[in-house]
């Protein structure tokens, strides 16, 4: 596992000393209202977070002195917006704009951030929108206007096509620009689907090949592939919460439904996948069933389980375990499950517990 190394600073705005900074941020943002901003510089195996304190509303200055970073994202409104930029040594960096578009903010300074503003700047009008259907949608939530939500639906699909196309369209006349890595990873790392990001990264010029991002998409593009459909289904070997070993070895001949949960996750329920339904209907000759949470409280999960009539085969976080498996399986949400056949073959992936038990009917039944 890759250990970061978190180190955080406050910083008050507009107060500056000493020597020149390797680094300055400077920003003028509209509609900000929660006026604390943090910024995490990342680089390898490095993160380092500092906090800056806007003592004029939307207006912030950061300075460090020291670090070489890839990147620095920008957290707003608690954590829940954010933006990310590219810094140089000695390039002083201005973020403007209206925070409640973070897509659309500009930012001067450095040849990549001066050239995805100058992109940003000419998908405006669609990326403002995206943002605009996308909380239409969420303020809809558990309001009966579901004729509403299919066209705002509809319409939200065909804006993130329009802006991948256009995304696509600057990469394949931009194929020696770092810009157009970054707009590969923002718009084109589909966990499930790698033919645009293979096809994308197959473009770019081969001056890009030491570039941090494309060794980065190489490898998520690799990390993917493990589990595609059809793929034969990452081994492994851990101890569930009984210290029973378990591997893909332990059930030979039959189908297994890999489900990854957490405690806080609100739809990794087991009754909200239908999980305990599938579990009572399929006799373990035919379908076994494996759960792994990030849990690490091992003798509070017994003595859930102690209390419940089914006798479920989990493998909670305990040494790390349940992290292992997420990052061999590529997951990058929860919940996920994936089904593996008897041939040890990847034949459905998803996070929807009815797409899990209309799999099931048609090949168990």
């Amino acid at each position: 596992m890759i250990k970061k190394i978190f180190i955080i600073l406050g910083i008050i705005c507009f107060a500056s000393c000493g020597d020149k900074p390797d680094y300055r941020i400077d920003g003028k943002l509209e509609n900000l209202q929660d006026q604390t901003i943090y910024v995490v510089f990342e680089k390898n195996d490095m993160t380092q977070i500092d906090t800056v304190l806007c003592e004029t509303p939307g207006e912030f200055t950061l300075e460090r002195k020291t670090g070489d970073f890839n990147t620095a994202t920008l957290f707003f409104e608690n954590k829940t917006s954010w933006i990310t930029i590219y810094p140089e040594v000695g390039e002083k960096i201005t973020i403007t704009g209206d925070v409640a578009y973070p897509t659309i903010l500009q930012v001067k300074g450095g040849k990549i951030n001066n050239e995805l503003s100058s992109v940003r700047k000419k998908m405006g009008d669609l990326l403002k929108e995206q943002v605009d259907v996308a909380n239409q949608l969420k303020r809809n939530l558990g309001q009966a206007n579901s004729f509403d939500d299919s066209e705002l639906t509809s319409r939200l699909t065909n804006l993130n096509h329009q802006i991948r196309e256009q995304a696509g369209s600057y990469i394949q006349s931009h194929p020696d620009q770092q810009a157009s890595v970054v707009l590969i990873q923002n718009f084109f790392t589909d966990p499930d689907d790698t033919r645009k990001l293979d096809e994308y990264l197959a473009l770019l010029d081969p001056s890009l090949k030491n570039f941090f991002l494309v060794k980065e998409l190489e490898q998520f593009s690799e990390r993917a592939k493990r589990t595609a459909l059809g793929a034969e289904a990452p081994g492994f070997n851990v101890k569930n919460v009984y210290g029973e070993t378990v591997s893909l070895d332990s059930f030979p001949d039959k189908y297994v439904l890999l489900t990854f949960t957490a405690p806080w996750c609100d739809m990794c329920h087991p009754e909200t996948l239908f999980l305990d339904e599938i579990v009572q209907k399929y006799p373990r000759e035919q379908l076994d069933m494996v759960l792994v949470s990030l849990d690490d409280d091992m003798k509070g999960v017994r003595d859930v389980l102690a209390k419940d009539s089914i006798a479920w085969n989990l493998v909670t976080d305990s040494a790390g375990q349940a992290a292992m498996l997420i990052d061999l399986y590529n997951v990058n949400a929860l919940p996920r499950s994936y089904l593996i056949d008897e041939e040890g073959k990847i034949v459905l992936k998803t996070e929807n517990g009815i797409e899990i038990k209309q799999a099931l009917e048609k090949i168990l039944e």
